[in-house]
């Protein structure tokens, strides 16, 4: 694990830098309760990025890492559970890791189950001389399911809560169903924590290409000149997924694609495109943005919606035909493309088409914000400017510009400037998102976690489209083989707001431009 040592008149690196930000945020040391820590987010996530931190010096000094969860298993069972997800780990640093974290069994509901976590801690803190006269900070992540959100945070505050210290509380999705259920838990966690102490994780605001959005927005003039209705035509936000919901129907039926996908990830996105310059790069000078553009969007209306499910093939079975699915007659989308409007100077009359599904022929998110066609004619036919971020898979960046063929030839072709991460960056890795938000919440940064009004204003956009699938029993869906771009009318809907397919079909060109017979002089 690395220290922290700068040396006198040496610029610190960023690691370093990083170590100093906790360091002083939490006076070197803290306790990290993971709540749920049997599930399978605790194991696949939470435990995987816990020790990326811990392997690259991040965690405070002292820290101890205390697993909570119903299921009773000896400590060797834990570790074994915990620690299954991490890959290609050094045995001294595994070894290191396994020696900050133990397990503490009980109930979520009981008040003895949660003072004996009390007492439990506070014996592991007075073993790590965290004693009289020092403040105890108490970091607790939920990696829990929204059932029991407000009875754990109820335990918390009432039996564990460091009165004398920082306390924060790292909430997963999803934070209600609807206005109404966000409305009441907020109002019910809101009782319990203030909401400096409350960090709502969205991992996709923690992906390396949505935190570079607003530095490549506002730290090159070229994109900030163009950032407008002005310029640009239509903004798409493409989410896929190559697999079906296998064996989590049941779990997906109550949810859907809106609420699962495009009300939370998408919706972050598109915030972070649209909204205004921030006066400073703080959390909250970030987030007030964030807000009022969100305001600026009325709810969406199904003539601006395309809803399908997918249908058996390629030996893959159905949604309809998944064995956790209770409802066989389930009118819940695994797939939707609708259409946003944000009704201020900058976007008036710009669609931004959010599109997400499952089991469909690619895995893939990206940005794709699409440019007018250019005044005049001097160049007939000359496809559309285009500037995309490839999220997820290979992070990239990449614009599509029109070039003259190299040679005698005087017509246009497509190209694009390409800053692939993976060919640029050989040297440097890219966290994980939910590595890269928990280093934010050690070190007090809620530049990427949701607020609770901002919470509220996404919900207002999807709430009516929402209740009005819900209760529709009789709603039309159309379907999709899976393994397919998604249902035949997409490419129609997509085209209603403008968006031009010329160069759908591009593919870098390679060509010789060399002639057949070099004569040397």
């Amino acid at each position: 694990m690395c220290t922290i040592q700068f040396n006198f008149g040496i610029m610190p690196t960023p690691a370093q830098e990083i170590q100093a930000q906790v360091a002083k945020e939490l006076n070197g040391y803290a306790t990290i309760v993971v709540l749920g820590a049997s599930g399978d987010l605790a194991k696949k996530k939470t435990y995987p990025a816990l020790f990326k931190l811990f392997r690259k010096g991040f965690l405070p000094a002292n820290t101890h890492i205390v697993g909570y969860a119903r299921t009773k298993m000896t400590h060797e069972d834990y570790l074994s559970r915990v620690t299954q997800y991490i890959t290609n780990a050094d045995p001294a640093e595994l070894a290191g890791f396994k020696a900050i974290t133990s397990y503490h069994a009980g109930l979520y509901d009981n008040d003895a189950s949660w003072q004996s976590l009390r007492v439990y801690l506070n014996q592991n803190e007075v073993e790590r001389h965290i004693g009289q006269g020092q403040r105890k900070h108490r970091i607790f992540y939920m990696a829990l399911p929204p059932s029991v959100f407000v009875p754990v945070a109820q335990g918390i505050r009432k039996n564990v809560y460091a009165e004398d210290g920082i306390n924060r509380l790292i909430v997963e999705k999803p934070f209600g169903m609807d206005s109404a259920s966000s409305k009441a838990l907020g109002e019910a966690l809101g009782a319990l924590f203030t909401e400096d102490e409350i960090y709502r994780i969205d991992h996709y605001l923690g992906k390396e290409m949505v935190k570079n959005i607003l530095p490549l927005r506002f730290a090159n003039i070229f994109f900030s000149q163009a950032w407008d209705r002005k310029s640009i035509d239509n903004v798409q936000i493409t989410f896929k997924e190559p697999f079906g919901t296998e064996g989590r129907g049941g779990y997906f039926d109550d949810f859907g694609i809106i609420r699962d996908v495009i009300q939370n990830h998408l919706l972050q996105v598109l915030s972070l495109i649209a909204m205004e310059r921030p006066i400073s790069t703080e959390a909250e000078a970030i987030r007030d943005e964030k807000v009022k553009v969100l305001k600026c969007i009325p709810p969406v209306v199904m003539e601006d919606v395309l809803l399908a499910q997918y249908t058996g093939a390629k030996g893959k079975p159905g949604y309809l035909e998944d064995p956790t699915l209770k409802n066989k007659q389930s009118k819940t989308p695994t797939f939707a493309a609708l259409t946003l409007w944000i009704q201020n100077e900058r976007w008036e009359g710009v669609p931004f088409i959010l599109k997400a599904g499952k089991a469909l022929d690619d895995a893939k998110v990206e940005i794709r914000i699409q440019f007018h066609n250019t005044s005049g004619s001097l160049y007939k036919g000359t496809p559309r400017n285009e500037l995309v971020m490839r999220v997820q898979p290979q992070e990239a960046v990449y614009i599509k510009f029109n070039n003259k063929e190299p040679g005698l030839s005087y017509q246009t072709l497509q190209s694009d400037l390409d800053l692939t991460y993976h060919d640029r960056f050989t040297d440097m890795s890219i966290p994980d998102a939910y590595e890269s938000l928990i280093l934010d919440v050690l070190r007090n940064d809620h530049s990427n976690f949701v607020r609770d009004d901002e919470l509220e204003a996404a919900w207002k956009i999807f709430t009516p489209l929402l209740h009005q699938i819900d209760k529709n029993q009789a709603l039309s869906l159309a379907t999709y083989p899976y393994g397919s771009r998604g249902p035949a009318q997409l490419d129609a809907f997509i085209r209603k707001y403008g968006y031009d397919r010329a160069n759908a079909n591009y593919t870098w060109p390679v060509q010789s431009v060399a002639p057949e017979h070099t004569h040397k002089l």
